[in-house]
């Protein structure tokens, strides 16, 4: 009980009986007891350009008002309602509200082509289908050959006549009942590997991941959390979104990854919990370092000294003194009231870990995947290993290699309450990842310490095999070139035949550079001039690079790219059947 006691849900057990009857209450539960406990405190906010602010208490007559009209017109349990749009208050008030009136709310990537957004639908078949205005006048014509589609209506104010908001009946008074094992949300992955599943998560695998993830990272109803990353991609809906409203903290939505709008929505929104993947914090810390070195090569020798200090600090003393240090050097990138930085969606260089944790910032990892909801394993930020991309919620869950190898290295495999229910309409897809007895393969490669922390290699579709039989995985490679990030905007690893060796491979890294590389090299991308000093600096970074890398995972090949490969919208590059 004493355990029970101290856990970061148990506040719940108020509620328990009253409000909620199952282990976990179901998304609308949890939302209403917030609402209770925080009313009056800031729920949803936009920037657009000026300040627009919900309270929580708002919020909620915003979904009731808009559950009602749903209910009214056909919505009921388990109805489908696919939402796609920018991150907004509107989004967010479509997906509670679907789940007020008892639905399964449908968020798809706003990012894809329009024609991957029908297929989508297709699958999905929900009964409305709200988007945003740059695609709504294309849904909206479409919806009237397609049936599949449902019925088109606005997130923009720009359509008057069918803005979600202008949808008028009685306000639900309260949500449709729901069992907290009924699906409340499925979510189509975002395809890495060309073939997106859409995921069904119950409202017990949400909830309770989002929960138990707390048990490694503290948060409280004073924090600001900034929605930068897309809303339909697990990590943002539930590690922003759904945190944010089970504690009652304040949600920003950013719309643009632009470093202007960004710097000022982090400082007008006064924000404290910034989560993000690699490839912003990456750009993050280069306009940091940027400005640090223009202050002259003994001013950053001085800094780059106590960085190290400020490191060795924390990690023996556990103080930050980092933020009192480097108090100018934060107010300049607007992170002074910054408490946490959260990175997921790949593993981060650990050099670039250290060095936010350097400059007095809270960083930690997370890993999860969209069929863990997501996440399984958090670096707590008193306790942290840089080299680790979190540990797992013992006793909440379990985490196991299978078939390890000689190194304690093999398929991470997973199994808890956050564990999908499984593949919607894909029952051979599911009996291939999860077990009858919840076991859920992720397809990762990792191992695990004696303290329960996991630390990752790679895909195991990925793998690339040498001559001599050894394994090598492309993204501990790629995790190396991380600290270039003025010279590269993009590397992937493969594996490619030699001399028409089919039997093995060796490695070959594919570079699309920065346009600031061709800046400081004087050279216009695309010339021929200009493309042999980039190719000519990428080879010195990657000798640099081959002689901190074993023998078997050296770089024998470089292409250069005219065009940056296809990404996500969690920024990793697209492959296809293990290739590009």
């Amino acid at each position: 009980m004493d355990e029970v006691r101290k856990t970061p849900w148990a506040f719940l057990d108020s509620w328990r009986g009253k409000k909620f009857t199952g282990e976990w209450p179901t998304l609308p539960e949890m939302f209403e007891i917030t609402v209770e406990r925080f009313p009056d405190r800031n729920c949803l906010t936009v920037f657009e350009p000026d300040r627009i602010t919900l309270t929580y208490s708002q919020t909620l007559a915003a979904i009731q008002k808009l559950a009602g009209w749903l209910t009214a017109h056909g919505v009921k349990k388990g109805t489908h309602v696919a939402v796609s749009g920018k991150n907004s208050s509107e989004w967010a008030i479509v997906y509670l509200s679907v789940l007020y009136a008892g639905g399964i709310i449908i968020p798809i990537d706003y990012g894809l082509h329009d024609y991957e957004i029908v297929s989508l639908l297709e699958t999905a078949a929900p009964l409305f289908f709200f988007v945003d205005e740059e695609k709504y006048p294309y849904f909206l014509e479409e919806s009237k050959k397609q049936s599949f589609i449902g019925e088109v209506y606005s997130l923009s104010a720009k359509y008057q006549d069918r803005f979600m908001r202008h949808l008028d009946a009685k306000p639900l008074s309260t949500y449709i009942p729901l069992q907290e094992n009924d699906t409340a949300a499925i979510l189509f992955t975002s395809g890495t590997m060309g073939h997106p599943k859409g995921v069904m998560l119950s409202h017990k695998n949400i909830v309770s991941d989002c929960y138990i993830a707390q048990l490694n990272l503290s948060i409280f109803e004073t924090d600001v959390f900034y929605a930068l990353l897309p809303l339909h991609h697990s990590y943002t809906m539930v590690a922003v979104f759904i945190e944010s409203i089970s504690v009652g903290a304040e949600i920003v939505f950013g719309k643009s990854i632009a470093v202007s709008r960004m710097l000022h929505e982090l400082k007008e929104g006064k924000i404290t919990m910034l989560l993000g993947v690699p490839l912003l914090f990456n750009k993050l810390l280069a306009g940091i370092m940027k400005g640090v070195r223009s202050k002259g090569i003994i001013v950053y020798g001085i800094i780059r000294f106590l960085m190290a200090i400020s490191y060795l600090v924390k990690k023996t003393t556990g103080k930050n003194i980092g933020k009192t240090l480097f108090k100018s050097v934060l107010e300049k990138a607007n992170l002074t009231t910054l408490r946490i930085a959260i990175s997921g969606g790949g593993p981060l260089s650990k050099e670039v870990f250290r060095a936010y944790n350097e400059f007095g910032i809270d960083f930690v990892q997370g890993y999860g995947l969209t069929e863990t909801s997501p996440i399984i394993a958090l670096n707590p930020k008193d306790h942290f290993k840089i080299e680790s991309v979190g540990r797992y919620f013992h006793p909440y869950m379990e985490m196991k290699i299978l078939d390890p190898d000689e190194n304690g290295r093999g398929e991470i495999c997973a199994k808890g309450p956050m564990i999908m229910q499984g593949y919607y309409n894909m029952p051979e897809e599911t009996a291939e990842v999860l077990s009858e007895d919840g076991w859920f393969r992720t397809g990762d490669i990792g191992w695990l310490d004696s303290e329960k922390y996991l630390y990752l290699c790679g895909r195991a579709k990925n793998l690339i095999v040498t001559s001599g039989g050894k394994n090598v995985y492309p993204e501990e490679i790629e995790n190396a070139f991380q600290m270039y990030y003025n010279d590269i905007e993009q590397i992937t690893v493969m594996g490619y035949h030699p001399a028409a060796d089919l039997t093995s491979e060796e490695i070959e890294v594919l570079v699309y550079p920065t346009d600031e590389l061709y800046k400081t090299l004087n050279f216009d991308r695309g010339t021929s001039a200009g493309d042999s000093a980039a190719y000519k600096k990428i080879e010195e970074i990657v000798e640099i690079v081959n002689k901190n890398l074993l023998p078997y995972q050296r770089i024998t090949k470089i292409t250069l790219l005219d065009t940056p490969l296809e990404m996500t919208t969690t920024k990793k590059v697209k492959r296809y059947d293990g290739r590009l």
